[in-house]
């Protein structure tokens, strides 16, 4: 770890390297805060100090960060992607990294960030750890006073930010140091200066210090990452180690067009009040409208002219142009098409080098966007273990999940950024491509619902459509049966059982409940009826017992009659079973007994 002289002097060091860079950024953004003067106050009058021309660059770079903010959609993969139980675990992590982004409200932020990406010429990201939600949190940065410092590979090997702060922020930020942050003047110290405060970090350590108060340190600890929490998009060009802004060419045109339009507002002044011309007969000269002069020679009347030489008007337009070509900024873009050109190809031609740099643009920011949420699963898994619940909305779909990031995430930091396969294409196009790509079997459907340019759950959604289809085709047997009632009944059958279970499907829906159980409720089977079992004949002296009460009379000794025995023989009785006794010996028992 490095110590605070240490420290303090590569700052100063990296302050001395990027002093033209912090020069030009200076400059390109008082010129977006319509301070021109500051810039070059030589060029105006004094007291002039805006501009009576429309910010060209403000307007140009609003435009295209407007366009280039839009984020890509996320996606987590699976490499088997018939494995059920896979998908499903990617779709989780792909909610899991949709939630980074949208409790980071980075969509919102991004529009700011596009601006100074464009501006400027890189823009930082960081990811902080939350422990108040126990998430990490990303933020964008403004890229003024930033300074990246590089390997001869590329990587990003420290990053130092130079923030300026009033000292009331600094004593509310950090209250435990307030003595030191006032210095030596303690109360008499004014509370609305300006103070540098200075972050450093490396893979070993994140260390904040005020260099005028003699390198006095805020905070120092060791990095829990062991890498540095910033990302960094930087803009194509020579120099990557430098890069350069969107608009650093135009500064002086657009202060050259501002000084033509007041030297034609001063000259449009001086024309209307330059001196009157008037014969050497008139001695009388009246002032005001309707004023009446009296000369013998009329035509000799009139004011001093003023000679504008027309190649000033031809260098307006000059200097117009050559802001458009600087700034790759479109005429189309502004709606001022020529009729000539309204075609297909015309229009192509005039937006070519806008849709170029879009496409550049929204690649760096795919990459950075990658790396970016790659972190923020690493830190997620390392400092925040154990079940934790989300919830939210994307695209419209309410989701609650819990996960354990140890769990879920398993040092897998993978994601894919993607504006879609459809991306610079317009709604229509785009749609038909993808519905044209798919019936032509050179695509899924899965694949086609990833691609989207908007985020989802492909395999939720998905069991949405199969549910929305089953329903449909039970709504649709619904239908066929009702159609069948009158040819039913014209066949002589009854359909009042299917009327009334149709109706009853009516009722369930009416009251809130779903297709699918309205008809397993309406169309119930009934549980049949079992057959009663055969009562087991009842003993004589039961019988009896039941009657009245009697002694059983003595089965005969004698053999049976043939009378007797031919109901045995008719209806032989099983093994086993007593012989039920016939109606003749319980007629003669019951005489018996009276």
């Amino acid at each position: 770890m490095l110590t605070i002289e240490q420290i303090s002097d590569k700052v100063h060091v990296l302050k001395q390297r990027f002093a033209e860079r912090d020069g030009a950024m200076a400059d390109i953004l008082a010129v977006r805060k319509g301070d021109i003067e500051s810039v070059a106050p030589e060029m105006f009058p004094e007291g002039l100090n805006r501009s009576m021309v429309a910010n060209f660059i403000d307007v140009a770079a609003r435009d295209i960060s407007e366009v280039l903010a839009p984020l890509p959609s996320l996606t987590c993969s699976t490499i088997n992607t018939n494995n059920d139980r896979a998908k499903k675990r990617a779709d989780k992590k792909t909610t899991i990294a949709n939630h980074y982004v949208q409790c980071s409200r980075l969509q919102t932020q991004m529009y700011v960030g596009a601006d100074w990406y464009l501006t400027y010429g890189f823009l930082p990201i960081v990811v902080e750890p939350d422990f108040e939600y126990f998430t990490p949190r990303i933020r964008v940065e403004n890229p003024m006073g930033a300074y990246p410092e590089y390997n001869r590979h590329g990587k990003l090997v420290s990053y130092t930010k130079r923030y300026i702060k009033s000292v009331r922020e600094l004593i509310v930020e950090f209250p435990e140091y307030e003595s030191q942050i006032l210095g030596r003047n303690g109360r008499e110290q004014e509370l609305n200066a300006q103070m540098e405060l200075i972050r450093y970090e490396d893979a070993q350590q994140i260390t904040l210090f005020l260099p005028e108060r003699n390198n006095f340190v805020l905070l120092s600890a060791g990095n829990p990452m062991g890498e540095l929490t910033v990302r960094i998009a930087r803009r194509p060009g020579v120099d990557p180690d430098n890069p350069r802004g969107q608009f650093d060419d135009i500064i002086y045109p657009q202060l050259a067009r501002a000084r033509f339009a007041w030297l034609a507002m001063d000259a449009a002044e001086k024309s209307v009040n330059a001196p009157f011309v008037v014969p050497n007969d008139v001695q009388e000269f009246a002032f005001g409208p309707d004023a009446i002069l009296r000369s013998s020679n009329p035509a000799g009347i009139g004011r001093v002219p003023l000679q504008i030489p027309p190649g000033v008007f031809q260098e307006q337009q000059t200097l117009e142009s050559e802001m458009r070509m600087g700034a790759r900024y479109p005429e189309g873009r502004s709606g001022n098409i020529d009729a000539s050109v309204i075609t297909g190809s015309g229009v192509q031609a005039l937006l070519g080098g806008f849709d170029t740099q879009v496409k550049a643009g929204q690649q760096v920011f795919q990459e950075l966007l990658e790396d970016v949420i790659s972190l923020a699963f690493k830190m997620d898994e390392r400092m925040f273990p154990g079940t934790k619940k989300i919830d939210g909305s994307a695209s419209g779909t309410v989701y609650e999940l819990e996960y354990d990031a140890a769990k879920d995430i398993a040092g897998d930091y993978t994601v894919q950024a993607r504006d879609g396969l459809m991306a610079g294409l317009d709604p229509n196009r785009a749609l038909i491509f993808a519905l044209q790509a798919l019936q032509a079997n050179l695509v899924s459907r899965d694949f086609v619902m990833r691609e989207l340019p908007w985020a989802m759950n492909v395999s939720q959604e998905e069991e949405y459509i199969d549910v929305e289809r089953m329903r449909d085709s039970l709504s649709g047997s619904l239908a066929s049966l009702a159609q069948s009632i009158p040819q039913m009944a014209s066949q002589g059958q009854d359909p009042s059982d299917i009327v009334h279970k149709m109706a009853s499907v009516i009722d369930l829906r009416r009251k809130g409940k779903m297709i699918e159980d309205a008809v397993m409720e309406a169309f119930a089977p009934v549980a049949p009826i079992a057959p009663a079992a055969p009562a087991a004949p009842m003993p004589p002296e039961q019988m009896l017992a039941a009657m009245g009460g009697g002694t059983p009379p003595q089965a005969p000794t004698e053999p049976p009659t043939p009378t007797q025995a031919a109901p045995a023989a008719s209806a032989p009785a099983e093994v086993g079973q007593p012989t039920p006794p016939d109606i003749g010996s319980i007629l003669a028992s019951l005489g018996a007994q009276q």
